[in-house]
Formats: C-alpha cells, structure tokens, sequence
C-alpha cells in the first residue's frame, strides 16, 4: 500500500492520544488542577489532531459526516461513533478534574473503555480487509492496542505500568512481522486462484494490463526491497521499545522520560510507514509484483 503521510500520522498520534486518555480516565497520574488540564490537553491534542490527519486522505472530506450512518456495517463508521463519545465522555470527566477538583469514577472508567474501544475499531479497519493477507489477521488488533497502550503510560508517567506494557509490544511487534511476511503465501491467493484458471495448470501474464500508471498501482502496490525493509524494522524496535525501556531503567529524571516518549513515538511512526509500505494488496498480483 502507499504509505501516506496522513495515515501514518492518523494510526500514530491517535493510539498515543487515546491510550493516555485510557490512562487519565483511570485515574492516572492523580493530578487535578491546571496539571491535570496539560496532561488533557496533550491527550487531545495527539488523539483529535490523528483523526483530523485522517481526513486529508478522503477524496471527499466534506462527506465524513456520511461515515456516522452506517455503523451496522462499517468498521470506519464505528471508529468514529467511539472517537466521539470517548472525546465528549471524558471531556466532562475533565471538568470535574480539572476545573471542580471532582473525580468522577463512573465517567472516568466509561470514557476509557471506549478510547481502547476506539484504538481497536480503528485496527479493525485493516484486520476486515481479506485482499491484503498482511492486515487480515489477530495481530493486528494485538498490536494497535498494545501500542496504545505503552504509548499512554509513557506519556502518562506510568513506569511501573510502561515497562511491562513496552515489552509485550515489542513481542506482539515480533510476531506481527515473523506472521506478516508469512501472510501472503498462506493465504493461497495467486494468479490462477484470482482468474478462476488455476485448475487448467500454471498461469501467468502474458502482458500487463496497460503500459501506463493508475490509480490501483499508485495506491496498493508499493513494494519495498528487503534490506531497506530490515534496516527500518531494526530503526523502529530500537527507537520504539529498546531506547524507551533503557531510559525508564535509570533514575527518573524528567528529561529522560521526555527523550523516552519522543524515541518511542519516532519508532511507532517508523513501525506504521512500514505497516502500509509492506502490505501486499492481491491486486498485484494481476501487474506481476507479488
């Protein structure tokens, strides 16, 4: 798939925002005042500035309204009923922290219910997709939220509950990437399953489709070569999990919590370009890059 800019800003500062959110509607960190009105604020800022980046990839942004009528079946349609009641939920939630040194459990526990909730229908936007092998799996709801997760207890301030959260993602992270590079050839789509010919014996393309680019070549058939792919992954774990837990490990210190947060929201941003430049859409196959 085109990795682009707006989705990989989507997917990452949304998780981050809504897993703090997650965090603070727990009660953590207990801070309350103009404190508490910052670690909002920050929480607001990544999880309604991601969905606002998402926009910028809809041909038609001024019809992202339609999206909310058709939650029976769409997965993005659902995304966005979460989103909005876990932003209005726990915006009241805020008030009572913030401004009325009130804090009001039943909301709190509410509001970060349907931000995972959020996290996880925004993953399911991809798991539903049968034609790219790489997404369609349980991992990958695994790993947004996983991310999400860590991610809010960084920004949280949360280490006891950061390290042990750093590491399952890093494995979940592992085990996405050893399944994925598996996905395509299990999943037992080639070109003869694709036409309808493979009973007849081996079937190739006798030519291309057309000599020219389209919109299906720019948009899911993005291939990314194997040495480049390695060294981004290594970037990613390194920045996103080991730099983050090496840094949670020494005597806390405000400045290493804030170089931990930006090394781990640096790699979550490598991880997300590498989850849509590395997903094969069958698609391909027809154009002879799978």
């Amino acid at each position: 798939m085109h990795p682009a800019p707006s989705v990989i800003l989507f997917t990452t500062l949304s998780g981050l925002g809504f897993g703090l959110l997650f965090f603070l509607g727990l009660g953590f960190p207990a801070v309350s005042g103009w404190v508490a009105f910052v670690f909002f604020a920050i929480a607001y800022g990544l999880a309604v500035g991601g969905l606002l980046a998402s926009t910028f990839h809809l041909g038609h942004p001024e019809r992202a309204l339609k999206a909310f009528t058709q939650w029976k079946t769409s997965w993005l349609s659902r995304e966005g009923w979460c989103a909005v009641l876990a932003l209005v939920i726990m915006g009241l939630y805020a008030i009572g922290v913030v401004f009325l040194d009130q804090r009001w459990g039943f909301l709190g526990w509410i509001g970060a219910g349907l931000s995972l909730a959020t996290v996880f229908t925004t993953s399911m936007i991809y798991t539903q997709l049968k034609t790219i092998p790489r997404w369609n799996m349980n991992l990958t709801p695994a790993m947004f939220l996983s991310f999400s997760l860590a991610g809010g207890a960084l920004l949280a301030g949360q280490t006891s509950a950061a390290l042990p959260l750093l590491l399952i993602a890093a494995l979940v992270q592992i085990l996405y990437w050893r399944k994925g590079d598996q996905a395509f050839a299990s999943s037992g789509t080639d070109l003869g399953t694709a036409t309808g010919l493979g009973a007849r014996g081996s079937v190739r393309a006798f030519e291309p489709p057309h000599t020219g680019t389209n919109y299906l070549l720019r948009e899911f058939v993005h291939v990314v070569g194997r040495k480049h792919a390695e060294k981004l992954r290594l970037i990613s774990f390194v920045l996103a999990f080991v730099l983050p837990v090496l840094l949670l490990l020494l005597p806390f210190n405000h400045v290493f919590a804030l170089l931990a947060v930006a090394s781990h929201l640096a790699g979550v941003a490598t991880s997300r370009w590498l989850f849509f430049a590395q997903a094969e859409h069958v698609v391909g196959l027809y154009y002879g890059k799978r």
